[in-house]
């Protein structure tokens, strides 16, 4: 009795020397959080989250030529939800009109990929927190939604201390002799809201928090940036899984066998990949040779595919089709490089998910679904993946002497890393303490 007073004790003497905001976050009970309890807000947050929240919506014009007479029965009707909910374009009959209007089509003119005639896209509610929603029923809390939530019990308030940027998922940020004129304007729109953000906040520096694929966005919006402007503007990046440039194995079986961030009960996962494939995005992150060396990825009993091999490999599932970008403009990971955004960064990441590390399509055919050779990670991301990138930024940070922390959670995978509580409470201290 007497040790655990005395440990309690000294606990209670550790958490005295903890900033004053993350301190009272771990003193509260779990059930205290956000009750009777109004922290102090230090820095505006701009959140961002994973590729299947943002939503999109289209309008169609005369030039439109559907496929099916009641893909057109929108035509001059402006804008409608093309992508917000999964049970109406199914009560719709819609998903085959879905298909084809979330389809682009690569211009060898202008090196970039747009719309097809007739349609017209945007993303509602950048800005806003709120930009961003599951596309069902089934998990009410992802895409940021509990991490918002907390936020705002601790007096975070949307369109005043609270952002979002939710964007385009089809499409790809810029890369060297690769052009993306939405992505050029998204991160103009991003580098707005900063600036904006912060002269109505005493001209505080930002955080930044994104999850998956958003996190990937964040760091490719700062990258993007001047060094002395990024400096200014932007106090910390909380990095929640972000996809990493060093790859990882969903991607190869997105692009074998359709999407899994895009499916609905009533269309197999094979009935989305060609639009699947005429995204810009569905070919980021391809698991790169520096982390998967020549290690068989796609086995089969004629040949097998490794990270040397992606164009035999997209030419194996019939990827190189007309208006889709060719094979021979592929920006592939051979030579990968990975840049830090040199700002302090917290990159919080599960581990000790079972985690597809390996696909086989025995006899060749790419149109079933293949048996899975499972590792380590987080359920998507693959640990070897996440531990070069992880250990990329630190060194290049410590070379500058600037703040990294690489935190790894236990079995909490990808999707909930911001859901599960005991996650969530490591990554709500995180964030109190980059406003400190």
């Amino acid at each position: 009795m007497a040790m655990n007073t005395a440990f309690l004790g000294l606990l209670q003497l550790l958490l005295l020397l903890l900033p004053p905001s993350l301190r009272d976050y771990l003193w509260a009970a779990p059930s205290d959080h956000g009750v009777g309890q109004q922290l102090q807000v230090y820095h505006p947050i701009i959140l961002s989250a994973g590729i299947s929240c943002p939503v999109l919506e289209a309008r169609l014009t005369d030039a439109y030529t559907p496929s099916l007479p009641r893909c057109g029965e929108l035509k001059g009707k402006g804008w409608f939800p093309l992508w917000n909910s999964k049970q109406d374009l199914v009560d719709h009959d819609y998903v085959s009109c879905f298909e084809e209007q979330m389809s682009l089509v690569f211009d060898p003119v202008t090196n970039d990929y747009r719309n097809r005639p007739g349609v017209e896209t945007r993303v509602p509610g950048f800005g806003s927190a709120y930009g961003f929603s599951y596309k069902d029923d089934s998990c009410p809390f992802c895409c940021n939604v509990k991490l918002r939530d907390e936020l705002e019990t601790l007096g975070y308030r949307d369109g005043d201390t609270l952002f979002g940027a939710p964007y385009d998922i089809r499409h790809a940020p810029p890369q060297p002799g690769h052009p993306s004129k939405v992505y050029s304007d998204y991160f103009a729109r991003v580098k707005d809201l900063v600036q904006n953000a912060s002269a109505m906040n005493g001209n505080k520096p930002v955080i930044f928090i994104g999850h998956s694929f958003g996190g990937k966005l964040i760091l490719d919006f700062v990258n993007s940036t001047p060094l002395p402007w990024r400096k200014k503007f932007i106090k910390h990046l909380v990095l929640l899984s972000p996809t990493p440039p060093t790859g990882f194995m969903e991607v190869v079986t997105n692009l074998a066998s359709g999407p899994s961030c895009i499916h609905f009960d009533a269309a197999p996962h094979l009935a989305l990949r060609t639009m699947w494939w005429s995204f810009a995005s569905s070919l980021l992150s391809l698991p790169s040779p520096m982390v998967f060396a020549h290690e068989p990825l796609i086995v089969t009993k004629h040949r097998n595919y490794s990270a040397y091999h992606y164009p035999d490999f997209l030419a194996a599932v019939g990827f190189s089709m007309e208006g889709m970008l060719p094979s021979t403009k592929l920006a592939l990971p051979t030579n990968l490089s990975v840049e830090a955004p040199m700002v302090p960064t917290t990159y919080l990441s599960g581990v000790g998910i079972q985690t597809i590390k390996q696909v086989v399509f025995w006899d060749g055919d790419f149109d079933v679904y293949p048996e899975n050779v499972y590792g380590d990670g987080d359920g998507v991301v693959n640990w070897n993946s996440v531990l070069v990138f992880a250990n990329e930024l630190k060194r290049q940070h410590s070379s500058e002497n600037i703040l990294f922390k690489f935190i790894k959670i236990p079995n909490v995978t990808h999707s909930e890393i911001a859901i599960q509580d005991n996650s969530l409470k490591i990554i709500m201290a995180e964030i109190l303490e980059a406003n400190s």
